[in-house]
Parts: structure tokens; sequence; C-alpha cells
């Protein structure tokens, strides 16, 4: 009956994120109720593994007693403390610097954030203060790259390049631009990498000449793009587009709200390309998803360019919940776990995901397996050779995710048919090999539905 009264005022009064709100009062809510390791547990009882931590957040698992610990000390001591005349806390201090310790480059200071919507409108209004603070206002122009994801607020949602995101809101704004995706199996160029390299490389440079180069104040990048697909670019395109940046004096910032924290490997994909962006966004793995938090990572000499122009006055930039302490204590937290054995675990686990959804090349709805560290897509056809996408029939973004689902299973289907993993960094072998039989059993499932079937005929 609890569980059902749930349903019931969920269906009544909770919008819920990028939902047909007309779709969810009618299909109502599936509840979890507890969970513990790589495992969520529904209130039905049912146990599923989650392939795809949560949001692709909860990098360290579920139930980390010493996370728990460190936010209920926390919220003993401090709850709260704010940021705002000149007040502070230690927690929020000691991550910073950690933070700091960990970042490419000089990626010294650190702005927190409540997620990472809100960390790309900050890198906005910074990169805006920046360029002001250098008598060059005129930079008010902004790139980044179709399929690509940044949030979606007002304005991370135009420099966000997904349909969805867009339609009825009146966004892209007239300042944000996009040039294509890498997207290897489906780039026009073919899958070459230099081919693919230099395209980007010859389009970014077309983009900003039509733009105007003293027009450009920063270029927004994933160095994997996440809800686009899981798209890998090649090896070297990140660094071959920041190159082209700096020779414009274009602020590189990479939006690592994804691939931050041990999901690709490392700590941050950016050193995986050799580059120090300009800012670099984060969140999600941050926190492991355990409470709020986002942060972004300013190089030094943004920091000082805009500490410079401000002067004595104060920077008008600032939220109620900015280095929230106990935030700030469970991202120590997480951190101690990272430096002690998690990242380590994430490849090890990263290279077996891997190879076991590429044991599953052979199914006949498989097109591509594709990724890196423990962030992997595969990409469903009809038709391997003329890579024909599942029928828009087939409904895969619900009746995928359903199947997995009822086979104990959570991953991200999306609408054009491509399954995402990003399962915690603390799997065990044998709940990797489950994430990959279970993953076969529902690939069967969908082989045999008749709208499938008749598309492949």
């Amino acid at each position: 009956m609890l569980s059902n009264s749930t349903i019931e005022l969920d269906r009544a009064h909770l919008v819920h994120s990028v939902a047909s709100w007309r779709g969810h009062e009618k299909a109502g809510v599936r509840l979890l109720s507890s969970a513990k390791g790589a495992t969520v547990t529904d209130a039905e009882g049912r146990e599923l593994l989650d392939g795809f931590a949560g949001l692709w957040c909860v990098n360290a698992g579920y139930g980390q007693e010493h996370i728990i610990e460190a936010a209920t000390r926390q919220l003993r001591e401090l709850p709260y403390a704010t940021g705002y005349f000149g007040l502070g806390s230690e927690p929020a201090a000691q991550l910073a610097a950690r933070l700091a310790d960990h970042a490419p480059g000089d990626l010294n200071h650190v702005y927190f954030t409540l997620g990472g919507s809100d960390a790309v409108d900050s890198t906005v209004r910074f990169a805006r203060y920046y360029w002001h603070s250098k008598d060059q206002p005129q930079r008010d122009q902004f790139i980044s790259v179709m399929n690509g994801y940044h949030g979606s607020s007002t304005v991370g949602a135009g420099l966000t390049a997904l349909p969805a995101f867009h339609a009825g809101f009146g966004v892209p704004l007239d300042w944000q631009h996009k040039i294509s995706s890498h997207y290897a199996y489906r780039n026009p160029v073919g899958s070459d990498p230099a081919a693919i390299i230099a395209a980007s490389v010859a389009e970014l440079r077309a983009k900003i000449e039509a733009i105007g180069p003293e027009r450009v104040a920063a270029f927004y990048v994933e160095p994997i793009q996440g809800s686009g697909g899981v798209l890998v670019p090649p090896a070297g395109w990140v660094a071959a587009l920041h190159a082209v940046c700096k020779e414009h004096g274009i602020l590189f910032v990479a939006d690592e709200v994804i691939t931050g924290f041990g999901r690709t490997g490392p700590m941050f994909a950016c050193t995986e390309e050799g580059i120090v962006p300009d800012m670099m966004t984060t969140a999600k793995g941050l926190t492991s998803g355990y409470v709020p938090m986002g942060a972004v990572f300013l190089s030094q000499h943004v920091y000082d360019t805009i500490a410079d122009g401000a002067g004595a006055a104060a920077v008008g930039h600032g939220q109620t919940y900015s280095a929230h302490p106990v935030s700030a204590a469970v991202g120590l937290a997480v951190l101690d776990l990272y430096e002690g054995g998690l990242l380590e675990n994430g490849v090890k686990m990263g290279a077996r995901l891997l190879a076991g959804l590429e044991s599953l090349s052979d199914h006949p709805l498989v097109g591509e397996v594709r990724g890196r560290g423990m962030l992997a897509a595969v990409e469903l056809v009809t038709d391997k050779a003329n890579k024909t996408p599942l029928p828009a029939a087939a409904a895969p973004s619900s009746r995928i995710f359903d199947r997995a689902w009822q086979n104990g299973l959570v991953i991200r289907a999306f609408a054009q048919g491509v399954l995402g993993y990003a399962p915690p960094l603390c799997c065990t072998e044998a709940e990797i090999d489950q994430i990959v039989a279970r993953t076969r059993l529902t690939l069967d499932q969908t082989l045999a539905d008749p709208d499938v079937r008749a598309a492949m005929a």
C-alpha cells in the first residue's frame, strides 16, 4: 500500500526530468527503494545491476560507508556555511586544494556550483567577464559541437546540440553556433581518424572565420560526447581543436561533467589528450551523486584576468549553495576512494566491459561497440552494411529500457537505438560479466520483435 500510495503522489505532484509529462501521468514511476555497490533494488524487491551509475554519476557505487560517515559528521558539525561576506568552511577549502592538485596544468582555481548545468552557465559568465576585462567586449559568440550536451539551463541548453533540449524553448540563442560532431560511425568523411580530424579542424576554422575571429569568446567540447550517444573522438581530435582555439586566442572549455573522476580511466579525460583547457566543468562523479555539487576549474590566466579586471570590486557571480560544506565533505571522502584504488579498479573493469561488449559484435543487431574506460555504447542497426538504424516503431528508448529492466539491468537506451553504459567503478568481474550477459539477452529479445524482424527483411 505504501508503494502504491507513493506512486500516486509522484504521479499527481512530481515533475520528472526530460519526460513526457502526460506520458508519465499515464505510466507512473518506477520506485527505487535501496542500493548497495552496483545493485539497486526497486519497491517490488527486484534487484538490478545499475549499468549506468544512476545518471553517469555514482562512480563510487552505492552505500559507501566512508562517504556516508563524512556527510553525517559534517551535518552535525556545520551543516551550512555561505561563501558570501568572505566566509567559508574547511571542507570547501580543502576540496578546492585537492582538486587543483589533480587537475591538468594550471587549473588552480575552483568555483563550486550545484551541478553540471550551472557550472556551464558559470563558464559563460566568466568568459564574458574575461573578455570585458581584456577590453574586448565584442567577443560574445560561442561555439559548441553537434550531438554535444552542456546542460539544460536556459543558456546551457543552447550550447547543447540535441533537438529535445531545443524544441519549445527558443534555443539555441543567436550567439550560439555549432560545428559537426566527430561521430566516426556515421561521419560523412568516413571512419579514418586523420580524415575526421582534418574535417573538424577545417570546419572550426571556417566557423571562426564566418563569425569573425575577433568575435569568438569560447569553444565548448566534451572529451567524449555522452548524451549524444557516447561518441568517442579519434585520438588527437581534442588536441587538434584545442590548437585551433589557441591560435585564435579563443577560450577552450572542456566539459568533463560526465568524463571526469575516473569515468574514462584517469581522474580527468583531458590528460589523455595532453591538453590544459582554459576552463573545465565537472559534477556527477565529484560527489558520486550522493549530494549535489559541480565545479568550474579556472586556469591561472583566466582567474588573473578576471581578478585584475574587477580590482577592488566584487565579481557579481554567486549562489547560495556554492561550496556547501556537506557537499564538500562528501567530495573529499569520494576523492579518498578514488585515490585509494577505485580508479585502478575502474580501469580494469572498463577493459573487461569493453571486451565483453565487443564480444556482442557478432549479434545481428550490433552495428558498433565503442567506448573508453567505464563509458561505453552499443549502436544497434537492422542492416550492418548500410548502418540502418532501428525503425521508429521499435521505440528503442522505451522498449529496450523496459526489457533490460525486466532482465535485471539498468542501462541508457537512446532514441536512436544506442545503448549506453557507465557502471560504478566499484564493479566486480562477475558484475561486469552479468551486465554483458543481460545485454545479450535483451538484444535477443529485441531481435524477435516483429517490427525489428520486418525492418531486417
